[in-house]
């Protein structure tokens, strides 16, 4: 069969053997995962399949960027899986997957790969090779390695959660602090500034209450010299006014009653 066919064709035989794997166990084994063809080609390059796998409340439990490899026994130029890995970890970066894993049956006579899931992490982080019998238990083992540590990223999504609540809590509460200290300030300076003007209108008040307080001693000095006021106190040391006034009484003693 594989004499028969090219190499794409050899290639999607190999990603419709995987995606038909998948299928047959996905509503028992993976009833929440997504795996799909990746598509996304803005970065200007792409994996064969993506795997995201969620919990109940939506967190992702792992993520895998897949890439499947083939070739005819006669292609001329033979490719080894090692040409395929960087590429294969920019996608995994590039489409935020936490682990890539190339479906491959380059290299047939290779015993590192032949012996069952080749990690090579120590090329490229979090990355496997795998022949396509081994494609179902990869997913099984990295998906079930990640549920271990589930719980661990639930309760740093809380911390984070409280974290951020506490910030913003410190953060509103800043902006109450800094809100109310300057509206303290203009209501301390409207204060003073009333309490001045009653200052002022007291001054004021005061200097008017003097000021009457001395016409009406002036007044009643005026007065107290009214009162004391007598024709004798008038006409002393003058001698005309005093003769005039003795004249009138002679007057007044010569009319008869």
């Amino acid at each position: 069969m594989k004499a028969r066919l090219s190499t794409k064709m050899v290639g999607e035989t190999l990603e419709q053997h995987c995606e038909t794997e998948f299928n047959r166990i996905r509503a028992t084994a993976f009833p929440r995962a997504y795996f799909e063809k990746d598509s996304d080609v803005r970065t200007g390059s792409k994996g064969d399949y993506i795997f995201r796998d969620l919990d109940e409340a939506g967190t992702e439990i792992v993520s895998i960027m897949f890439e499947m490899k083939n070739e005819s026994d006669k292609t001329a130029a033979k490719k080894k899986n090692e040409d395929f890995l960087k590429e294969l970890d920019k996608d995994r970066t590039e489409k935020s997957c936490e682990y890539a894993v190339l479906v491959s049956l380059l290299e047939p006579d290779s015993e590192l790969y032949n012996s069952g899931i080749g990690d090579v992490s120590h090329r490229y982080p979090k990355m496997y090779v795998v022949r396509p019998q081994f494609f179902i238990p990869i997913i099984t083992l990295l998906r079930n390695v990640a549920q271990n540590s589930l719980k661990y990223k639930t309760e740093l999504a809380l911390v984070i959660a409280q974290n951020v609540d506490i910030t913003s809590f410190e953060d509103e509460l800043e902006a109450f602090k800094t809100g109310f200290a300057r509206n303290y300030e203009l209501v301390s300076k409207k204060f003073k500034t009333a309490i001045e003007e009653i200052d002022k209108t007291i001054d004021h008040l005061q200097k008017t209450k003097d000021a009457l307080l001395g016409s009406e001693n002036n007044l009643r000095l005026a007065n107290n010299k009214a009162d004391d006021l007598t024709v004798k106190k008038l006409t002393k040391g003058n001698a005309t006014m005093t003769g005039k006034f003795a004249e009138l009484k002679k007057d007044d003693a010569s009319v008869p009653e």
